[in-house]
């Protein structure tokens, strides 16, 4: 396990770390590598540019080595005013590659992470938090965010149809989901790193998981599954349809039927959904009023959920980069009404 910590403004290598660490400064532009991320590829992972950062520091495991999934780079964002005597909650984010810099990201797109969570911090909103960022792995991200589980509501005329889908027929073959197995890599193998390396308040009240698209998705499955690990989800444009269509399409019943068996205890938990009205988050409206619904008869309420419309956003980076602080606020918000 290779690691590297990266800080905005310092272009001197720091001495006194330890030897399997090395302080580098990139400069935006400096380094460009079209599609490489895109196909991402993990022997190439401690060559690809650090991003450069507004705020905070930024300390990347090039290769995450794990029993369940294909190794992969996890980017550890540090808060600025980060101390070591001071325990943090926690936020794991799906698709960590594209979180911190438009410039080493394959559509040139960014959520803006690092320029959001301090503003949020400076402003008394929230409190400090350490952000996890689990990269995706490119060839198989549909089947590393999908569950097996929901798949017990399919008949064999739904499991017909899906895999004769040609765009996406080729994530309902066999065993081929891998969710499940990034679940347990996520929650065995990553998080007891983070806790063990980095001063975290690690208990469930201050475990968080995000993600947008898929990446939703499998967040909602997260706290589904393990509903002692983690008290809140963020699912940003969760892709319910799992299909690129709406019609003749049996994916969002059986998510939902998933999602309504499975409801975290609202007593314990928070639930946190959005999407848009355009591009692929036109598709989502339907199948988000009937989670909706599955929430309220579960008891949730405002206070511990929140299901949000933006009228003309798209299924972007930049979308989710516009609308991000919400989310965030209602996970890790200070105030009463949080």
């Amino acid at each position: 396990m290779y690691r590297r910590a990266y800080h905005k403004g310092k272009g001197r290598a720091l001495s006194g770390r330890s030897p399997n660490t090395m302080y580098l400064r990139t400069m935006r532009g400096r380094f460009v590598f079209p599609l490489v991320l895109m196909l991402l590829s993990q022997v190439l992972a401690a060559q690809l540019p650090m991003p450069e950062l507004s705020a905070g520091t930024l300390i990347r495991i090039d290769s995450f080595a794990s029993s369940y999934v294909d190794a992969r780079p996890v980017d550890i964002w540090l808060p600025p005013g980060y101390e070591t005597t001071q325990q943090y909650p926690v936020l794991y984010m799906q698709d960590g590659q594209m979180l911190f810099d438009a410039r080493t990201t394959w559509n040139k797109q960014e959520w803006g992470m690092d320029e959001v969570i301090p503003a949020l911090i400076d402003s008394g909103q929230i409190q400090a938090f350490i952000l996890v960022a689990v990269w995706n792995n490119a060839p198989v991200r549909y089947l590393e965010y999908t569950s097996m589980k929901p798949f017990v509501y399919f008949s064999d005329s739904d499991m017909a149809i899906l895999r004769d889908e040609p765009a996406t027929g080729r994530l309902f073959t066999g065993d081929n989901l891998k969710g499940d197995l990034y679940l347990r890599f996520l929650v065995s193998e990553l998080k007891p790193y983070i806790d063990s390396h980095y001063p975290t308040l690690s208990g469930r009240e201050d475990t968080f998981i995000m993600g947008s698209s898929f990446g939703g998705l499998i967040s909602m499955f997260a706290i589904c599954e393990y509903p002692e690990v983690f008290g809140g989800a963020a699912c940003l444009s969760t892709h319910w349809t799992g299909l690129y269509r709406q019609e003749n399409n049996p994916f969002p019943f059986a998510m939902l039927a998933y999602f309504k068996d499975h409801l975290p205890d609202p007593s314990t938990h928070k639930l946190y959904f959005d999407h848009g009205t355009t591009t692929l988050d036109s598709l989502y409206a339907p199948y988000q009023q009937s989670a909706d619904q599955i929430m309220r008869e579960g008891g949730y309420t405002a206070a511990n959920s929140l299901s949000l419309v933006f009228e003309g956003a798209p299924h972007t980076e930049e979308a989710w980069h516009d609308r991000v602080h919400i989310p965030i606020t209602f996970l890790f918000g200070k105030g009463d009404d949080h």
